[in-house]
């Protein structure tokens, strides 16, 4: 299947709002709950028949959209943090799709995890905890780790810390989209222009 900008810029926008809900809990200890909500659900939609499913609708992942043209459009303003995290989860994501057994491994618990939805809401803690640990002892060991920065006493909660672990899984999972659709390295240093009409495009249906 032939992807188109559009496709990518969604995916990529997907990154970008994980990113910026990482470092909002880390130094705040707080983030949208929807916009968490919309990150996460992309985790169980493995069968998804468009990248606009994946995040359910446009709307899911409008914050990430708004964030990703800001990115684009004001150099000078550029949140370092954030765009730390989104090259990093683009770098982990590519050692990533070279490890099989590791892929099978994710998907195996993430089918556990969603097996227990009758029991757990998607965000309850128990499904941050969950998240987080398969994030811990899969792509977290692939290294380099990533550095969440922040303020100690958020960063220090346990519910936060697997929040944010959680929401680096969904951060990979947009970034193995991203790649799907034909995003590359290159694409995100170049395709400027590109990018900044279909985010444009898209916020004006939202």
């Amino acid at each position: 299947m032939i992807h188109s900008k559009y496709d990518q810029t969604l995916a990529l926008a997907g990154i970008y709002q994980t990113a910026s809900l990482v470092k909002q809990i880390a130094n705040t200890g707080m983030a949208n709950s929807a916009h968490i909500e919309s990150s996460l659900e992309t985790l169980f939609r493995f069968d998804a028949n468009s990248v606009e499913e994946v995040y359910g609708s446009i709307a899911g992942v409008g914050h990430g959209v708004k964030i990703l043209l800001q990115h684009l459009n004001d150099r000078s303003s550029r949140d370092i943090e954030i765009t730390k995290y989104v090259i990093s989860l683009i770098m982990l994501e590519k050692k990533l799709s070279n490890n099989k057994p590791m892929l099978e491994e994710i998907s195996s618990r993430l089918n556990k995890v969603e097996s227990q939805f009758e029991f757990f809401s998607l965000c309850h803690e128990n499904t941050f905890a969950k998240l987080g640990h398969i994030y811990k002892e899969t792509i977290s060991t692939l290294g380099p780790k990533i550095i969440v920065s922040g303020e100690q006493p958020f960063l220090s909660s346990e519910i936060n810390a697997s929040k944010v672990r959680a929401l680096l899984l969904a951060g990979i999972r947009s970034a193995v989209l991203w790649r799907q659709c034909g995003g590359s390295r290159w694409q995100f240093l170049f395709g400027r222009k590109a990018y900044i009409h279909e985010c444009e495009k898209i916020l004006s249906q939202l």
